[in-house]
Protein backbone atom coordinates (compact mmCIF):
# COMPACT_ATOMS: atom_id res chain seq x y z
CA UNK A 1 0.00 0.00 0.00
CA UNK A 2 1.36 3.47 -0.84
CA UNK A 3 1.31 6.14 1.91
CA UNK A 4 -0.45 9.12 0.22
CA UNK A 5 1.60 12.56 0.50
CA UNK A 6 0.54 15.72 0.06
CA UNK A 7 0.04 19.21 2.30
CA UNK A 8 -1.34 18.65 5.65
CA UNK A 9 -4.78 21.18 6.70
CA UNK A 10 -5.04 19.77 9.72
CA UNK A 11 -3.29 17.08 12.49
CA UNK A 12 -5.66 14.18 14.16
CA UNK A 13 -4.26 12.41 16.80
CA UNK A 14 -5.23 9.31 18.74
CA UNK A 15 -5.54 9.64 22.33
CA UNK A 16 -4.78 6.49 24.23
CA UNK A 17 -0.94 5.67 24.09
CA UNK A 18 -0.29 8.32 21.99
CA UNK A 19 -1.04 11.16 24.22
CA UNK A 20 -2.00 9.25 27.62
CA UNK A 21 -0.10 6.43 28.83
CA UNK A 22 -3.34 3.18 29.56
CA UNK A 23 -2.16 0.02 31.39
CA UNK A 24 -5.40 -2.36 32.85
CA UNK A 25 -2.50 -4.06 34.61
CA UNK A 26 -2.08 -1.03 36.64
CA UNK A 27 -5.60 -1.23 38.35
CA UNK A 28 -4.72 -5.03 38.73
CA UNK A 29 -1.53 -5.10 40.36
CA UNK A 30 -3.76 -3.00 42.93
CA UNK A 31 -5.95 -5.80 43.19
CA UNK A 32 -3.91 -9.09 43.30
CA UNK A 33 -0.78 -9.62 45.52
CA UNK A 34 0.79 -11.94 43.05
CA UNK A 35 1.37 -10.40 39.38
CA UNK A 36 1.40 -13.63 37.94
CA UNK A 37 -2.85 -14.22 38.76
CA UNK A 38 -3.00 -10.45 37.96
CA UNK A 39 -1.74 -10.96 34.68
CA UNK A 40 -3.99 -14.41 34.02
CA UNK A 41 -7.25 -11.84 34.92
CA UNK A 42 -5.68 -9.09 32.70
CA UNK A 43 -5.44 -11.80 29.93
CA UNK A 44 -8.42 -13.87 30.56
CA UNK A 45 -11.45 -11.46 32.67
CA UNK A 46 -10.76 -7.69 32.69
CA UNK A 47 -8.86 -7.84 29.34
CA UNK A 48 -8.52 -5.17 26.44
CA UNK A 49 -10.40 -6.75 23.94
CA UNK A 50 -13.80 -7.34 26.81
CA UNK A 51 -13.23 -3.21 27.71
CA UNK A 52 -12.91 -2.84 23.43
CA UNK A 53 -16.73 -3.52 24.01
CA UNK A 54 -17.04 -1.02 26.31
CA UNK A 55 -15.37 1.84 23.94
CA UNK A 56 -17.31 0.50 20.85
CA UNK A 57 -20.60 1.43 23.34
CA UNK A 58 -21.83 -1.63 25.00
CA UNK A 59 -23.66 -0.74 28.25
CA UNK A 60 -21.29 -0.50 31.46
CA UNK A 61 -23.70 -2.31 33.83
CA UNK A 62 -24.60 -5.09 31.54
CA UNK A 63 -20.67 -5.91 30.65
CA UNK A 64 -19.93 -6.24 34.46
CA UNK A 65 -22.49 -8.03 35.50
CA UNK A 66 -22.41 -10.65 32.58
CA UNK A 67 -18.49 -11.28 33.43
CA UNK A 68 -19.41 -11.89 37.10
CA UNK A 69 -21.83 -14.39 36.23
CA UNK A 70 -19.05 -15.91 33.97
CA UNK A 71 -16.09 -15.18 36.75
CA UNK A 72 -17.52 -15.22 40.10
CA UNK A 73 -14.17 -15.06 41.34
CA UNK A 74 -13.02 -11.99 40.17
CA UNK A 75 -16.23 -10.10 40.84
CA UNK A 76 -14.02 -7.62 42.99
CA UNK A 77 -11.67 -6.61 40.10
CA UNK A 78 -14.69 -6.38 37.35
CA UNK A 79 -16.23 -4.01 40.00
CA UNK A 80 -13.02 -2.15 40.33
CA UNK A 81 -13.06 -1.70 36.59
CA UNK A 82 -16.37 -0.07 36.33
CA UNK A 83 -15.49 2.60 39.69
CA UNK A 84 -11.57 2.91 39.66
CA UNK A 85 -10.46 3.18 35.77
CA UNK A 86 -8.61 6.36 36.27
CA UNK A 87 -6.08 3.93 37.63
CA UNK A 88 -5.40 2.65 34.53
CA UNK A 89 -3.95 6.15 33.26
CA UNK A 90 -0.72 7.17 34.72
CA UNK A 91 0.01 9.90 32.97
CA UNK A 92 0.94 11.55 29.45
CA UNK A 93 3.55 9.81 26.82
CA UNK A 94 6.64 11.52 26.93
CA UNK A 95 7.19 14.17 24.52
CA UNK A 96 3.98 14.14 22.85
CA UNK A 97 1.74 16.45 24.57
CA UNK A 98 4.89 19.35 23.91
CA UNK A 99 4.74 18.48 20.39
CA UNK A 100 0.54 18.89 20.68
CA UNK A 101 1.30 22.26 22.29
CA UNK A 102 3.86 23.98 19.74
CA UNK A 103 1.28 22.47 16.69
CA UNK A 104 -1.62 24.26 18.36
CA UNK A 105 1.04 27.35 18.78
CA UNK A 106 1.71 27.53 15.47
CA UNK A 107 -2.48 27.49 14.35
CA UNK A 108 -2.64 23.90 13.06
CA UNK A 109 -6.23 22.86 13.22
CA UNK A 110 -5.83 20.05 15.61
CA UNK A 111 -8.66 17.41 16.21
CA UNK A 112 -8.69 13.18 17.47
CA UNK A 113 -10.28 10.56 16.83
CA UNK A 114 -10.36 7.99 20.23
CA UNK A 115 -11.69 4.47 20.90
CA UNK A 116 -13.00 5.66 24.58
CA UNK A 117 -15.80 4.49 26.48
CA UNK A 118 -18.40 7.64 27.15
CA UNK A 119 -18.66 7.37 30.82
CA UNK A 120 -15.03 6.34 30.98
CA UNK A 121 -14.24 9.78 28.59
CA UNK A 122 -16.26 12.43 30.13
CA UNK A 123 -14.85 11.75 33.70
CA UNK A 124 -11.33 12.08 32.38
CA UNK A 125 -11.62 14.98 29.69
CA UNK A 126 -13.28 16.86 32.73
CA UNK A 127 -9.94 16.98 34.43
CA UNK A 128 -7.60 17.36 31.28
CA UNK A 129 -6.91 20.33 29.97
CA UNK A 130 -4.31 19.84 27.27
CA UNK A 131 -7.43 18.26 25.23
CA UNK A 132 -9.16 22.39 25.00
CA UNK A 133 -6.54 22.58 22.15
CA UNK A 134 -8.84 20.01 19.68
CA UNK A 135 -11.50 22.09 18.05
CA UNK A 136 -13.62 18.76 18.00
CA UNK A 137 -13.19 14.79 19.55
CA UNK A 138 -14.76 11.75 17.75
CA UNK A 139 -15.33 9.21 20.38
CA UNK A 140 -16.34 5.27 19.90
CA UNK A 141 -18.48 4.97 23.05
CA UNK A 142 -20.02 8.25 22.28
CA UNK A 143 -20.87 7.33 18.25
CA UNK A 144 -21.33 3.31 19.33
CA UNK A 145 -18.38 2.94 16.16
CA UNK A 146 -14.80 2.00 17.01
CA UNK A 147 -11.72 2.23 14.89
CA UNK A 148 -11.00 0.26 12.91
CA UNK A 149 -14.66 0.45 11.30
CA UNK A 150 -14.13 2.71 8.25
CA UNK A 151 -17.50 4.27 9.74
CA UNK A 152 -15.91 6.19 12.47
CA UNK A 153 -12.84 7.87 9.57
CA UNK A 154 -16.20 9.13 7.48
CA UNK A 155 -18.19 10.52 10.32
CA UNK A 156 -14.70 12.55 11.42
CA UNK A 157 -14.29 13.18 8.27
CA UNK A 158 -17.52 15.30 7.82
CA UNK A 159 -17.17 16.66 11.65
CA UNK A 160 -13.59 17.59 10.82
CA UNK A 161 -14.74 19.82 7.41
CA UNK A 162 -11.34 18.79 5.66
CA UNK A 163 -10.82 15.99 3.15
CA UNK A 164 -8.83 12.83 4.09
CA UNK A 165 -6.38 13.59 2.04
CA UNK A 166 -5.79 16.97 4.15
CA UNK A 167 -5.56 15.28 7.56
CA UNK A 168 -2.66 13.33 8.95
CA UNK A 169 -4.02 10.67 11.36
CA UNK A 170 -1.71 9.61 14.16
CA UNK A 171 -2.36 6.24 15.71
CA UNK A 172 -0.42 3.77 17.33
CA UNK A 173 -2.31 0.98 16.25
CA UNK A 174 -1.44 -0.71 12.71
CA UNK A 175 -4.81 -1.93 11.96
CA UNK A 176 -6.22 1.77 12.69
CA UNK A 177 -3.45 3.40 10.78
CA UNK A 178 -4.37 0.74 7.97
CA UNK A 179 -7.98 1.47 7.74
CA UNK A 180 -7.43 5.19 7.40
CA UNK A 181 -4.82 4.94 4.75
CA UNK A 182 -7.38 3.16 3.04
CA UNK A 183 -9.46 5.95 2.95
CA UNK A 184 -7.02 8.16 1.90
CA UNK A 185 -6.15 10.06 4.97
CA UNK A 186 -2.12 11.13 5.44
CA UNK A 187 -0.85 8.30 8.51
CA UNK A 188 1.80 8.44 11.08
CA UNK A 189 1.84 4.85 12.81
CA UNK A 190 3.44 6.11 16.24
CA UNK A 191 6.46 4.70 17.67
CA UNK A 192 7.27 7.53 19.96
CA UNK A 193 7.88 11.23 19.75
CA UNK A 194 10.95 11.65 18.09
CA UNK A 195 9.66 9.75 14.93
CA UNK A 196 6.47 11.79 15.28
CA UNK A 197 8.92 14.79 15.61
CA UNK A 198 10.37 14.51 12.57
CA UNK A 199 7.68 13.45 10.50
CA UNK A 200 5.84 16.74 11.44
CA UNK A 201 9.04 18.47 10.85
CA UNK A 202 9.11 16.95 7.13
CA UNK A 203 5.62 17.89 6.42
CA UNK A 204 6.41 21.42 6.75
CA UNK A 205 3.87 21.57 10.34
CA UNK A 206 6.91 21.82 12.95
CA UNK A 207 10.09 24.32 12.65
Amino acid sequence: MTAVRGRVAAVVFDIGKVLIEWDMRLLLRKLYADECEANWVHAHVVSEDWHAQHDAGRDLADMVAQRIAEFPDHAAALRAYATRFGETIPGMVPGTPALLERLAGRGVPLFAITNFAAPFWAEYRARQPLFDHFRDIVVSGVERIAKPDPAIYRLAEHRFGYPARAMLFIDDNRANIDAASVLGWQVHHFTGAAALEADLRERGLLG
